[in-house]
């Protein structure tokens, strides 16, 4: 999608910053628009090589808080994650010609999950589950965003410190959202009890949508279905492995009979489906709702294709905090 975050570069630029990353030049590249935030191009190297190069926003434009450093973000999954994906060949940070960060990374010779309806989704499903299920063995010494700023020494603390700070952008940016900020804080505040229940700070992908999970070419082509990797990392974090069935289940709900559960339980890994769980999953979809909701903010996204998902995200907001408000406590 078509967003104000993404900076536009000259062939002249991208073949100077891959001389100076690689010691190869560009002989060709093509724009991936895929994407919502960072810049995204596939290269052709003058040594044979093909690169992915993702390049941050430029330095002086605002972002919101959560976003701060995303790339330094993904770079250390990569680094830490047991997740299948491309080779992080370079990642430079505050670049001294073009500034702000980048990552350049092997190519995929898959296809996105989403561009591939006749994939059997079940089975990918089950297998995701267990990639989730084993990146949420990596576990961490604080929570929240250390890149951004936005920690605790608890969950809870961090949770509020991060919903709290999408709340700010909201007021600085004049969103609308479907209800006042405070009474959102109010009800997240309300609920927080169920946060106390994490007690170990997971590494949490937070944007596994379809998009994000690349397929085997076998998978689209009549061979078994397999995951050939899970990419963009910049919204992960350290906190609730729960988190990680929001977007697999956006703007709706997670079920038990998912074969996405039964794939993370084969794994060794634990879904509850108590009490608490199903109020830290509400708390989650309001926390994602919102995200989608405020990053119009600063990316200013085309009002004829951004529309439909702002309507879902008030509408996730909405429902999830009368599921806060119902919990009794």
């Amino acid at each position: 999608m078509q967003s104000r975050t993404k900076r536009a570069l000259t062939g002249t630029e991208l073949d100077e910053l891959i001389r100076r990353a690689l010691g190869a030049g560009v002989v060709s590249s093509a724009e991936l628009t895929d994407g919502f935030a960072n810049a995204v191009w596939r290269l052709a190297l003058d040594d044979g090589r093909e690169v992915v190069l993702k390049l941050s926003p430029p330095p002086e434009l605002e972002q919101l808080r959560y976003e701060r450093n995303l790339l330094r973000a993904e770079a250390m999954v990569y680094r830490l994650a047991p997740l299948p994906g491309p080779e992080l060949l370079c990642a430079g940070f505050d670049d001294p010609v073009l500034g702000g960060d980048y990552l350049i990374l092997s190519v995929l010779d898959g296809v996105a999950w989403n561009h591939a309806p006749e994939a059997p989704s079940g089975v990918l499903r089950r297998e995701l589950g267990g990639h989730l299920a084993r990146l949420h063995t990596v576990t961490g010494d604080v929570y929240g965003y250390p890149h951004a700023g936005l920690t605790g020494p608890t969950w809870r603390s961090a949770f509020l410190s991060m919903t709290g700070a999408i709340l700010d952008d909201a007021r600085r940016y004049s969103i609308a959202l479907p209800l006042p900020a405070d009474s959102i804080a109010a009800a997240v505040a309300s609920a927080a009890w169920a946060l106390d229940e994490v007690s170990v700070p997971s590494l949490v992908h937070f944007d596994v949508w379809p998009g994000n999970v690349f397929l085997t070419p076998g998978s689209v082509n009549g061979g078994p279905a397999r995951i050939q990797a899970i990419i963009d990392h910049e919204r992960a974090f350290w906190g609730d492995p729960l988190a990680d069935f929001v977007t697999p289940t956006i703007f709706g709900e997670l079920e038990e009979s998912d074969e996405i559960v039964a794939g993370y339980r084969e794994a060794g890994g634990v879904v509850p489906f108590d009490e608490g769980a199903l109020v830290r999953m509400a708390l989650y979809r309001a926390y994602l709702a919102l995200i989608l909701l405020v990053e119009n903010g600063p990316r200013q996204y085309p009002e004829e294709e951004y529309a439909p998902l702002r309507d879902l995200s008030a509408a996730a907001v909405v429902r999830a905090l009368d599921l806060l408000r119902s919990s009794g406590r």
